[in-house]
This record gives C-alpha cells, sequence and structure tokens, in this order.
C-alpha cells in the first residue's frame, strides 16, 4: 500500500524562514507528498494567513492539499484545502458545518480511547496519532510505541497517520501496525529539492516493503 505522506512545517528547522517553508512546499508537492499542514503555531493570523496562501499556490497543478493547523478562520480565509485539529480543539462535526465540500478534517489523538471518541463524534477524515517514536519535537514525552498505534489503527475507522521520530529505519513498524501512512518534520528539513525527493523515495520504500 502506498502511504499518505504529511510534510509538517517549522520555519524554526531549515534555513530560509517563510521563504525556505514555501520552496520546501513546493520540493514536497512535486515529489508527491499529500498533505502539508502548515504548523506555525507562533505566527499571527495575518503572517500566518500570508504564508498559508504562498503555500497553497504552491502546490497549485499537484495532488497535495495543504492544511492549517488549527486555526479554521485561517484556512478559510487563505484558501486552504482542510484543517488539522490540535486534540483540545473543537468538534470536528462542528467544524465540518462550517466548511465547503471537500474540505479535509483531522485531528491529532494521543490514545486508542480518544480516537475512538473523536471518530465517533463524525466529521473526521483522519486521525494523527502519537508520538510514537523518540522525536526531537517533543523532548521529554515518553513515545508510545507501534504496538499503541496498532491499537489506534484498528479502533478508529479511519485513515490513521504516525508521527513522532518518524525515518525510513522505523517506517516497517509503522505500516505493519496498520497506519495508512505518516507525517514528519524532521524527515524532510532537507537543504534541496533533490534530497527532499529522496527522502519520500526511501521513505516510501521502507512502507511498502512491509
Amino acid at each position: 500500500m502506498t502511504p499518505v505522506i504529511c510534510l509538517i512545517t517549522d520555519r524554526t528547522r531549515g534555513a530560509g524562514g517563510a521563504d525556505g517553508i514555501v520552496e520546501r512546499v513546493a520540493w514536497a508537492a512535486r515529489a508527491g507528498v499529500h498533505l502539508v499542514q502548515v504548523r506555525e503555531r507562533d505566527l499571527d493570523g495575518g503572517p500566518l494567513t500570508a504564508l498559508v496562501r504562498r503555500c497553497v499556490e504552491a502546490v497549485r497543478g499537484s495532488r497535495a492539499r495543504v492544511l492549517v493547523n488549527d486555526r479554521l478562520d485561517v484556512a478559510l480565509a487563505a484558501g486552504a484545502h482542510g484543517v488539522h485539529l490540535r486534540a483540545d480543539s473543537m468538534p470536528a462535526s462542528r467544524v465540518r458545518a462550517l466548511c465547503p465540500p471537500g474540505f479535509v478534517v483531522g485531528r491529532s489523538v494521543h490514545a486508542c480511547a480518544e480516537a475512538v471518541e473523536a471518530v465517533a463524534g463524525g466529521g473526521l477524515d483522519y486521525l494523527m496519532f502519537g508520538t510514537v517514536f523518540p522525536t526531537l519535537s517533543k523532548p521529554g514525552r515518553a513515545p508510545a510505541g507501534p504496538s499503541l498505534l496498532a491499537e489506534v489503527a484498528a479502533a478508529s475507522g479511519v485513515p490513521v497517520l504516525a508521527v513522532g521520530g518518524i525515518s525510513p529505519d522505523n517506517l516497517g513498524e509503522v505500516a505493519a501496525a496498520g497506519a495508512a501512512g505518516f507525517a514528519a518534520i524532521g524527515l524532510f528539513a532537507v537543504s534541496s529539492e533533490a534530497a527532499l525527493s529522496g527522502s519520500v523515495a526511501a521513505a516510501t520504500a521502507a512502507f511498502t516493503a512491509v
């Protein structure tokens, strides 16, 4: 199975600031990444909206879809393709009622019961579960591990993306756990289009080898 691949942005990791993000998003779209989650939580609404608009333009003509981390207002104002909700955010069913047809709605979860409850509420296209492996993005957080990922994937009823410490070395475990794909920051924090394309290819090969 070909994995669903999600690039999560972080302008503090990699050169170029906002310009670097837009460039990397364009590279990712050309490499076949499916989802881009713009996760710049320290940006105010105006700068964030401007950045999301540039990212939407950067993926135009590709299959990639741009999602905004938790800011539904920004996602709608910038013409994004969807929103990714935090675990403590508003219900997806409420979001769905405010969005145009085809809008993608995902949610972060950290436990099996939480995943089941979130899906039962309706309105979700996918879940993102983590932190699966140790990661620099969540220092000090104990990893959940692939066994709990497998429980969530089996119980949720919607596609589940693994996040946290994702690398080609552990993507076989992610696939074996039944995840539909994965999301990552560090995997895509590279300095050239060739390197990003290579990361996508290596990750896809590791996932599909199971």
